[in-house]
């Protein structure tokens, strides 16, 4: 049964992007397109500023380390820059399942197309390389944007957890949305579908 080895160095690649693991040395690399407080509006964590994005890129280096999480960096080709950050997390080896996400984009990458290469780049590595069956997503129920992203990249809504979440104005509640993709899925219709979708 393949392992997934959180030491190894997972490179994925196309023609568009190359997501490579996160390392302390992304920091300086992210500093300026991770200034922008619209990026962590619906985010539990802030990666705002200097001092913010080094605590948030340690946290993340360190979770590796700890086999909690594998972070990724995205680089963008088109650019030559880079533009954000996603990461694969609780890993359940028996149950061969994941989850997908702190996932985040400069502002001017948002809406290029990168995400559905990005999200093509990590399904195919879970399902066929990881073997996985499943890959899991939780959205703040706010967020429409991500909402609608994951809807075109194959996933489905299957949840709801009622109030688990602060609104953004933090006066009220809002619901976590659950949503996952299967291996099925991906090997029946979501792969060809999202691969025309990428190299137009």
């Amino acid at each position: 049964m393949v392992k997934f080895e959180f030491d190894k160095e997972y490179i994925l690649e196309n023609g568009r992007t190359r997501l490579s693991p996160l390392g302390l040395d992304h920091i300086e690399s992210l500093r300026s397109i991770s200034d922008d407080s619209s990026i962590w509006t619906y985010f539990l964590e802030n990666g705002q500023g200097a001092e913010n994005l080094s605590k948030y890129i340690q946290a993340a280096v360190e979770n590796r380390k700890e086999r909690r999480e594998y972070p990724f960096v995205v680089y963008d080709k088109k650019s030559n820059a880079y533009a954000g950050m996603t990461r694969l997390y609780e890993w359940n080896e028996d149950l061969r399942t994941l989850k997908l996400g702190h996932t985040w984009y400069g502002t001017q990458f948002q809406g290029t197309g990168l995400n559905k290469q990005c999200k093509y780049l990590l399904f195919e590595f879970a399902f066929e390389q990881l073997e996985a069956f499943r890959i899991g997503f939780g959205v703040h129920g706010e967020n429409a944007r991500s909402l609608n992203a994951l809807a075109s990249v194959g996933c489905k809504k299957e949840g709801t957890l009622r109030d688990f979440l602060w609104k953004v104005d933090g006066q009220a509640r809002t619901d976590l949305i659950l949503l996952s993709i299967l291996k099925r899925e991906w090997q029946e219709t979501i792969k060809e579908t999202l691969r025309l979708k990428i190299i137009h």
